[in-house]
């Protein structure tokens, strides 16, 4: 299975104008912005899944944490063929399926429901757990999570839970992004893939912690 981009006509360079494509003012643009180089890179290297595969076996898992900011996620699942580019233009309609946190019963590509900030982490070590069990421990667990809300107690007390005798069951990443005297991404648009560095939770989860300068 190829681990790189197989859709021609949208690459890297595109994810903006996908993401001007979605208008509103519930946007969480710096909170969008601030995933969409981890995202791509994960899609376009590193997940092994596809439109024709995203609800079969085997196939890697890709959780979104942070859900309150899906637009870089929602832009890349349209440049991958998972949705259809128009609906970026009716995202956060009530009739759109492209919500203001995503839906896994509308959304193709979106694995779980997510908004609640602290749920994706146990969620996903849970699904690794699981998939282990079922004999599927090639299957890949990713999730992406907000800084703050590995505060919640939920994230917090998964971390600190053991998950087996020499488990690694899922990579989580926090993405943070500073620009001096700002909350906000350093630009407004993608620019270079930043620095990351590992760590091992006790989970047997690895924990990535990456930041944007």
């Amino acid at each position: 299975m190829s681990q790189t981009s197989t859709l021609p006509g949208y690459g890297y360079d595109d994810l903006p104008a996908l993401m001007a494509l979605m208008t509103g003012d519930e946007k969480h643009d710096l909170a969008a912005e601030s995933t969409l180089d981890v995202l791509w890179v994960l899609y376009d290297r590193v997940l092994r899944i596809s439109p024709a595969q995203a609800k079969t076996e085997p196939r890697d898992r890709f959780y979104l944490s942070k859900g309150h900011g899906p637009m870089a996620f929602y832009a890349i699942l349209a440049a991958k063929g998972f949705i259809d580019v128009s609906e970026l233009r009716r995202y956060g309609r009530f009739d759109s399926m492209l919500g203001q946190h995503p839906d896994r019963n509308l959304v193709c590509g979106a694995e779980i429901s997510s908004g609640s900030l602290g749920h994706g982490l146990p969620i996903a070590v849970g699904t690794a757990l699981g998939l282990r069990a079922m004999g599927l421990g090639h299957d890949r667990v990713f999730v992406l999570t907000g800084d703050g809300e590995l505060d919640e107690g939920s994230g917090h007390g998964r971390s600190l839970s053991p998950g087996g005798p020499g488990s690694r069951p899922c990579t989580a990443s926090s993405w943070i992004t500073h620009r001096p005297g700002t909350a906000g991404p350093a630009g407004s648009r993608p620019g270079s893939l930043p620095r990351a560095g590992r760590r091992r939770g006790s989970a047997g989860a690895t924990m990535t912690r990456s930041r944007r300068r």
